[in-house]
């Protein structure tokens, strides 16, 4: 018997639309058959908008929730601005964020969770709205972060309405501080975020992979200098810690006060806040962020539409 494994549940959810634990029985049933398994979800009238499921959703809309010492942001894709535009689907986008809230943050805890409005769970709640709405629509990525004491400070770029815009980021402070101070201190940070993008909070964080391709990168064009490998391995350190202090969020020059460093404008709002300010966590996400688009040629559109 074949095994089901995650990747192939996670396929069919993408092809189907359905749910992960139809998709796993289907699977189950058709003993890991792709096209069988989605043959069988049609069957039984789950998969509803199997046809609409293949058309890439890469527009959409970013929420943000928080609750507490608690804030999450999901990514709910459509094909099109103007559906993301529309208020069921904003509403669809705040509901879902606010059950992420109830959840671990990951997408999958997020898909099944239940969706008050329905009564039914999130990725079956999104299908139904697949098949009123007619555009494809994808649950794509969620996160959460949580301080047991601090705040969750949140910010959201390109609003669209309350809680929801096209991109969202959410910085962890811990700290027993002023959470009056603590929420604008953090506020200010994840705008910072979201304008430069940092790989990781601190310079000893980023991913090690990442930074020894920047390490050969440099050490091929200092060799292209002719200068002998002492001087050369002198070069590349003074370039890798350049590196790290343009990618590390604590030591790049803060996009609010370009005079003082995110670490040290942080140090500052501690005299203010009355206690130490430790940031313990970062999420940012850009709507459609890694996705490939399809490139549509309007006029052929336009022409087919008129052929009827």
């Amino acid at each position: 018997m074949t095994e089901i494994t995650a990747a192939m549940v996670k396929e069919l959810r993408e092809k189907s639309g359905a749910g992960m634990m139809d998709c796993k029985k289907a699977l189950a049933e058709t003993n890991g058959d792709m096209e069988a398994a989605i043959d069988w979800l049609r069957a039984k009238g789950i998969a509803k908008a199997d046809k609409k499921s293949g058309r890439t959703a890469a527009e959409g809309l970013i929420g943000v929730a928080t609750m507490g010492h608690k804030a999450v942001l999901v990514e709910l894709n459509s094909e099109t601005d103007f559906v993301a535009r529309n208020d069921a689907f904003q509403d669809l986008v705040r509901g879902i964020a606010q059950v992420a809230l109830s959840t671990d943050g990951t997408v999958d805890a997020v898909s099944a969770a239940a969706y008050p409005a329905t009564g039914k769970s999130v990725s079956d709640s999104i299908k139904d709205a697949i098949a009123t709405i007619g555009e494809n629509m994808t649950l794509r990525r969620s996160a959460a972060l949580e301080v047991e004491h601090g705040v969750v400070a949140t910010y959201i770029h390109n609003a669209a309405g309350d809680g929801i815009g096209k991109l969202g980021v959410l910085v962890a402070l811990k700290s027993v501080g002023d959470k009056a101070v603590l929420n604008s201190i953090g506020r200010q940070v994840a705008m910072h975020i979201a304008a430069t993008n940092p790989l990781a909070i601190r310079s000893e964080e980023v991913d090690a992979a990442v930074a020894e391709r920047e390490r050969n990168v440099f050490i091929e064009q200092a060799r292209e200098s002719g200068k002998p490998e002492a001087i050369i391995e002198k070069m590349v350190d003074g370039r890798m810690r350049k590196f790290f202090e343009e990618v590390a969020l604590l030591s790049q020059a803060f996009v609010i006060n370009p005079d003082l460093t995110v670490g040290a404008a942080v140090k500052e709002a501690e005299k203010e806040a009355g206690a130490a300010i430790e940031v313990t966590g970062m999420v940012r996400l850009l709507l459609g962020e890694g996705v490939e688009k399809e490139e549509s040629d309007f006029a052929a559109e336009v022409a087919a539409v008129a052929k009827g």
